[in-house]
């Protein structure tokens, strides 16, 4: 077959720019050939480069006593004690979701559960942070029926349960929803398998499901922008088979108690070529691999296409030669393929031959850690108008507005379609706050929450992103779970505009102050830019994935509140409204700043809820909505009505930060414990009776819980 020739707009189309181009010819010294060009598109690109993001993400706080392992590789690591440890990361399917909602999201679900367990690690949890455009939209509900369908479709069938998340809904997202999807996984300490290639003439072993044409530039279409072109992008999205996944993570496992795997690497984004590439530079070897060994299942296929595959389902192994018997006996018994496609050299070349001729021959090294890097011009977010006059409102009918809205009310419709007790150790379902998992065969449990408020982030970054970070770790607090680290999906649109990298810019200095200040250091994450169409950017959206350990089970803070129950604010009482839930939801206004996040009230109100779990019933943070939907929820939950003291719109829905609602049978107690730590407390009210009272005014709860339970069915058709 007869390779194109390079042209400007076949450079273009690869996502690589003519600087880039020019720095290519100088590593070569010639001109490169087609699959040589798309080796480059795909490593280059900035979903696998992070070249507009390196920069920052330098300066996240990344260590700790009980991080194990940080950034760099296929998931973080941190020790919970008793030789064990939790593997996790978060990542975005982002684009591939809009274009197939059902595919792009099943394949996310499986792409983060192969970072997981290809470092030893059986997944025990899972969890999605979904956004999608305004309910209106002609296209959302195909995404969220398609989006979420994928995402059950494949956790259920992989046998991982579905613990928590999110879903939004805001006009920004119309042309590019957001799909981010966590996992964990528990490990030995000990025994954490790494990606860095070792040994000179190690055999490089592909694994897993065949290679066809699915996905072929996939990297590089995740990132680019959305145009009118966006259906000619649908071959770019993978296709997912979650059962063969279920046979890679039982013979991988297996395999790595042979002693047989030198490193492992996922065949992620840029498939072969990712891997490949990632193993060798990470060790300081070359790779040459041999592509008439690579199992395929389509005809006739190109190096370029082999090379460029996101063909899911498919690790790639350096393995210690005289484990290959034994290592191919365990991939036949689970009806996967095994091929030794190459071997490690010491040169520092990516060799690739095909049909008994060179398709590739390149410096390795050049293709990952000397990718580019740009310091991209970025300028402050502009200050947000002053909040307006806001019209009369009563507080049952603002409440009313936060519950029917789709953003606020219930969303059993989606997390119903998750099995979340697979596994038989799930502790504290999905729908409310963080999950819990338990360590099975122990008295610990492991907690997961995903966080953010984008509106914050687009009215001041730096705010915004101390926020995410603050309400993850209050949801982690908020179950009796000490927090332990996070884990980043960071969601911008173009960064070549100097106003979207001055979102990110700001957004990662906010993250980095609250990591640092809350011992709550970044392990593990992912960048997804250029989440635009047509020019018009998603808001800004660095989801927060937040991990934390519970070490006994009496710690946990498990609710629900019963009927008598004081309700104890910890923190100051509301007066923020700017960017609040209720400017949204009641009148449709984004208006004035974010709410400034004290990180050392954070800090201090953390311990003192953990300190005092035993006089705690049941724990909620304040975040969206305030004290009004903070009670309402933890009302609902317990089966009961509420009584609230504060009577203003502020008190009731500001959205000031570092709060916690307890409920609690023994206020006074409670009550002595704060005045003794110096913690602002009071009681603002109780549970119990069969009304909603909000200061003066009252309705029926059973109402306004059929209101909260079917407003998000209602909203979507």
């Amino acid at each position: 077959m007869t390779e194109p020739a390079i042209t400007p707009d076949l450079i273009a189309a690869h996502g690589l720019t003519p600087g880039e181009y020019d720095r290519i010819l100088e590593i070569v010294g010639r001109e490169p050939s087609f699959t040589e060009l798309g080796i480059f598109s795909a490593m280059w690109n900035e979903h696998c480069s992070y070249k507009s993001s390196k920069k920052w993400l330098r300066t996240l706080p990344t260590t700790g006593p009980q991080v194990i392992c940080g950034p760099g590789e296929n998931a973080g690591v941190v020790d919970i004690g008793d030789g064990q440890a939790l593997v996790f990361k978060m990542e975005s399917h982002n684009h591939p979701s809009y274009i197939e909602p059902y595919q792009g999201a099943a394949t996310g679900v499986g792409g983060i559960l192969r970072d997981v367990f290809t470092m030893g690690a059986r997944p025990i949890a899972a969890m999605n942070a979904l956004s999608f455009g305004a309910v209106t939209h002609p296209r959302t509900r195909t995404l969220v029926a398609g989006v979420v369908r994928g995402i059950g479709g494949y956790g259920n069938a992989f046998g991982v349960p579905n613990v928590g998340g999110e879903v939004r809904f805001h006009h920004s997202y119309n042309g590019n929803c957001l799909v981010n999807a966590f996992a964990a996984g528990l490990a030995q300490a000990d025994s954490i398998f790494y990606s860095a290639a070792s040994g000179v003439g190690m055999p490089v072993v592909y694994l897993g499901a065949k290679t066809g044409r699915d996905g072929v530039g996939g990297a590089t279409m995740a990132s680019a922008e959305f145009d009118e072109t966006i259906e000619e992008k649908r071959p770019t999205v993978q296709v997912g088979d979650p059962f063969t996944e279920k046979c890679l993570l039982e013979a991988c496992l297996e395999l790595m108690a042979t002693g047989a795997v030198i490193s492992i690497q996922d065949m992620g984004a840029a498939g072969l070529t990712c891997s490949a590439v990632e193993m060798g530079d990470k060790g300081g070897l070359g790779i040459r691999l041999n592509l008439d060994r690579v199992p395929q299942r389509e005809t006739g296929m190109t190096a370029y296409e082999m090379m460029l595959s996101e063909s899911q389902e498919r690790m790639l192994m350096v393995l210690r030669p005289e484990k290959e018997d034994e290592a191919r006996a365990i991939f036949a018994k689970w009806d996967l393929d095994f091929a030794v496609v190459g071997e490690t050299i010491v040169e520092d070349r990516f060799l690739i031959l095909h049909g008994n001729e060179v398709k590739a021959d390149l410096p390795l090294s050049t293709l990952a850690s000397s990718a580019p890097e740009y310091d991209r011009p970025w300028t402050e977010a502009t200050p947000q108008p002053p909040l307006p006059e806001l019209p009369p409102i009563g507080a049952i009918d603002a409440l009313r507005a936060l519950i029917g809205s789709p953003n606020h009310a219930r969303k059993q419709m989606v997390w119903e379609q998750y099995d979340h007790m697979v596994g038989g150790d799930t502790a504290r379902a999905p729908g409310r706050g963080a999950g819990i998992v338990r360590v099975h065969g122990t008295g610990k449990a492991v907690a997961f929450t995903s966080d953010v408020t984008p509106r914050y982030v687009a009215a001041n970054p730096r705010e915004g992103g101390r926020q995410a970070v603050a309400e993850a770790f209050r949801n982690l607090v908020a179950v009796g779970a000490t927090p332990l680290a996070a884990t980043d999906n960071l969601n911008f649109g173009n960064p070549e505009k100097p106003a979207i990298m001055g979102q990110f810019v700001g957004a990662i200095q906010g993250i980095g102050e609250a990591c640092r200040a809350l011992s709550f250091p970044i392990v593990s994450g992912n960048v997804s830019l250029y989440n635009e169409t047509d020019g018009v950017p998603i808001q800004p959206t660095p989801t927060i994935g937040g991990v934390g350990l519970i070490a006994r089970p009496e710690d946990i803070i498990a609710g629900p509140a019963q009927a008598g129950d004081a309700l104890v604010l910890i923190g100051p009482e509301g007066t923020h409204l700017g960017q609040s839930a209720l400017l949204l939801e009641a009148f449709g206004i984004e208006a004035g700043d974010a709410p400034p996040v004290d990180l050392a009230a954070e800090a201090v109100h953390g311990a003192f809820v953990l300190a005092n779990r035993a006089l705690i019933r049941a724990a909620t943070d304040l975040s969206d909505g305030g004290l009004a939907l903070a009670a309402f929820e933890l009302a609902a939950e317990a089966g009961t009505g509420l009584t609230i003291e504060p009577d203003t719109l502020p008190a009731l829905f500001g959205e000031d930060q570092g709060r916690y609602l307890l409920a609690t049978a023994d206020a006074p107690a409670l009550l002595g414990a704060a005045q003794a730590a110096g913690i602002a407390a009071r009681v603002v009210g109780s549970v119990g009776g069969n009304a909603a009272r909000l200061g003066a005014e009252h309705a029926d709860m059973a109402e306004l819980v059929d209101l909260w339970s079917t407003a998000f069915a209602r909203a979507l058709g």
